[in-house]
This record gives structure tokens, sequence and C-alpha cells, in this order.
């Protein structure tokens, strides 16, 4: 027996051999061909030729292995279906106005935090007009700063975003193909894209004739009609700086000792009335002054100082009252630097409030109720602040009010372009393609 294994053991093993082989053969034809009959290769016969040979590869790679529809919640990833084309502007209309410091870091600046951004957003940006869902047009023009006072001048904001309009309808078909219903302008002023920071004003000039039929992105958003809204727009946050947030934070902790109850820096008039005729903050900055400056629970100061930061973060309830327009900066510093914020702007329409849980962060007083907010504050501080606090200091929610020179999903540019990607019914290269 000995003899026979050792004469049959070559044979047996050249068995085996030629059967793995062949094992190994079926196994791999059957996956290749698995994979070949679920995933077809879209013919290149069929893909419109434009651009760059990789940046058409990686279309055709992504339309092929990505089937799947992902229009009831997109992510970072659903969002490469999208498209933007950013025009180069002659350097007037933005890049020169940088020469001033103040113009990338002002309470208006999303103008420039978003164009830097969608700059540097290189899986959305297109380079190709013809493959482009939207169309942004970065002009600047919060960075005219009065040699008076020191504020933003937005008097030339009609006649520089007419001209930039003028530049693109003659040199391009795409504003005219759409009449601009596919282009996206930043209006980060106190009443959007009326360009007037007084509200009669901006209501008597209305939005431009030019920018009704197109996306505005704005500060201003309010829960009723208003003309200054009346035009398809995306409610975003006012710029704050996250430099300045993180510095403020590497001071002194988010959850850290917050020994101050309530706290305001700001404009606080002790006669509201200006030169205009007009009452600041429809008197509601005045009454909290005479109510509470000498109450030991209210940290108020008149003017916004050095340091401003540092005493947010040690504040346990921050107040925003209405300037001349419902918004305010302080409502992204407060969320941003763990301070709950005190909403005192009646029909207020707040950015993002799919990512932000506005009710469950803050709280909201009429403005009729100033003289109760002592009261109204204390019970909070009695009941459930704890709740509110843990949901304020949840990351998520400060990431969506900031803007960053590169797109972080979640980020506040990364809203915007989740906002945008539920119009893309507005998309003339979308209507072109289902309609055919």
């Amino acid at each position: 027996m000995r003899i026979l294994n050792k004469g049959r053991q070559p044979e047996k093993s050249l068995f085996f051999k030629y059967y793995k082989w062949v094992l190994w053969f079926s196994f791999t034809l059957y996956f290749l061909t698995s994979f070949f009959i679920t995933n077809k290769p879209i013919p290149l016969s069929k893909t419109r030729v434009s651009g760059s040979q990789s940046s058409l590869a990686s279309r055709v790679l992504f339309e092929s292995v990505n089937k799947t529809s992902h229009k009831s919640k997109p992510n970072q990833v659903s969002f490469k279906d999208l498209k933007i084309y950013i025009y180069e502007l002659p350097s007037g209309y933005n890049k020169d106005w940088l020469s001033n410091k103040r113009c990338s870091n002002h309470l208006f600046a999303s103008e420039v935090a978003i164009h830097r951004a969608l700059m540097n957003t290189y899986d959305l940006r297109t380079f190709d007009p013809y493959e482009a869902d939207f169309f942004f047009v970065p002009v600047y023009v919060s960075c005219n700063f009065s040699t008076v006072n020191g504020f933003p001048d937005i008097d030339h904001a009609r006649s520089l975003l007419s001209s930039a309009v003028q530049l693109i309808s003659k040199n391009y078909t795409f504003w005219n193909r759409s009449l601009g219903s596919d282009h996206i302008f930043v209006a980060s002023h106190d009443y959007g894209a009326c360009f007037h920071a007084m509200e009669d004003r901006a209501i008597d000039d209305g939005i431009p004739d030019f920018l009704k039929n197109s996306i505005i992105l704005q500060t201003f958003g309010v829960n009723y009609k208003h003309p200054c809204q009346d035009v398809e727009n995306v409610l975003i946050p006012p710029y704050i700086p996250s430099e300045s947030v993180r510095m403020t934070l590497e001071k002194a902790p988010l959850i850290g000792n917050r020994d101050i109850m309530v706290f305001f820096g700001g404009k606080m008039e002790v006669h509201p009335k200006n030169i205009s005729g007009k009452f600041y903050s429809k008197r509601v900055r005045t009454e909290i002054w005479r109510r509470y400056s000498g109450d030991r629970r209210f940290y108020l100061r008149r003017h916004r100082f050095a340091g401003y930061q540092a005493e947010i973060v040690r504040s346990v309830f921050c107040l925003c009252p209405l300037g001349w327009a419902p918004w305010s900066p302080r409502l992204v510093e407060s969320v941003a630097l763990g301070c709950i914020p005190v909403i005192i702007a009646d029909g207020i329409r707040l950015p993002f409030p799919s990512a932000v849980k506005w009710p469950e962060i803050s709280l909201t007083v009429a403005e009729r109720n100033v003289g109760k907010l002592g009261r109204i504050l204390e019970q909070v501080a009695a009941t459930n602040l704890s709740t509110i606090q843990k949901n304020l200091w949840n990351p998520a929610v400060t990431r969506a009010l900031l803007f960053n020179n590169h797109m972080q999903e979640g980020d506040a540019t990364w809203q915007i372009i989740d906002s945008l990607y539920h119009k893309l019914d507005r998309s003339y290269r979308r209507s072109r393609v289902s309609s055919q």
C-alpha cells in the first residue's frame, strides 16, 4: 500500500492543482459577467464632449457607477451632480476691493467668503459653462467704506451690479438664454437686494429689475410678505470670522464658567430718534437700557469694544435685538461661543432651519415683552437651561453658521449648496436635458 500511495501522489496533486485553477477561473468569470450586466457603461457617443478629458472621464465614471437617486436627502457625494460656473470678472468688481483688509472680515463679508469657498470647491466648480447648473456672479458691493463713519456705503451697489450683468450678457450667452434665472448673487446687507439700510427707503427702491429673476443669497429674511425678499432667495447667516471664534475659545473654553447672566454690547441710543426722524431698533434697545442698565443680572455695554467676544463666552444669555434690520451678527457670535441667543426681532426668519433647530437652542421674546425680559430669563434659568445649552453646544450647530475658505461638510457654504440643490429646477441645462 505504501508503494501504491507513493506512486499516485503526483497524480493526485496534479488533479488538485488543475481543479483549483478551474475553480478560480470560474469565479472570476462569474463576477466580471455580473459587473458588466449590472453596470453598463455610458457610450461616449452619447456623452457631450466638452471641457478637459479628465473632467469628462470623471463625469462618465460617476454617472455609470452611481445610479441611485439621492434627491430626498442630498449629501456631499450627491452634490457632485451639481456644477457651478464662476464668472471671471475684471478685478474692479471684486479683487481690487480686498486691498482694504476690512473687506473680507466685516459683517457683510459673506460675499467674499462664499466666492472664496466656491473657488476652492473643485468637485462642484466647473470651468465649462455649458455643463453648469448655476452661474455665480462675484461682485463685492459692501467694501466701499464711508470716510465719515466707517460704515459700508452701498449707494454704488445697483450701478456696479448692473454693469456686471451688462458685461456678462454681452460676452456670454448664458444670462440671455435663461434671463438670469440660474444666476446667483450675494446681497448680505440690511435689506438684501433692496440695497439700503433704512427699511422705508429700501422698500421704495425695491429690488432692481435686472435681479428679480435671479437667485439671491441674502441675510435679510422675515416670515411675512416683504418687497425686499420678493425674489428667489437663500437665507444665509451674517459673516463672523471663524478664526476669531477659534482664538476666543482657545482662551476660554465653550463649556466653562459663565459668570454673566445676561450680556449685550452694541449701539444703545438713549434718544433713539436719528436725524432722519427714524427710531433705531424700534426703540427696543433704548427700552432695554432704560429698564436694565442698573440691574446686576444684566451686563450692558452701549458700544462694541475690544474683548467683546470674551464677554459672550462668559455669558449665559446674549441679547440679539433688531437694529435697523431684524438680523444681527450677534446671532452667529452667540451660537458659536455657546451663549443662548435671546432673539428680540418680531417676524425674523432665521437661516438653515433644517440644520439649526433654532427653537431648541435659542429664546424668542416679542418686542412688546422687553419689560418682562428679566422674569422670562429667570424662569428659563430655573427650568430647562441645561437642555438648551446641551443642544446649543453641539458642534454641528456652530459649523452650519460659519464660513471657511475651503468648504467643509455641514458648514455655511455647504448649507447654501444644499439649498441650491433643491432649486435645480431653475437650471437651464437640466431643463434642456429633461425635455429631450
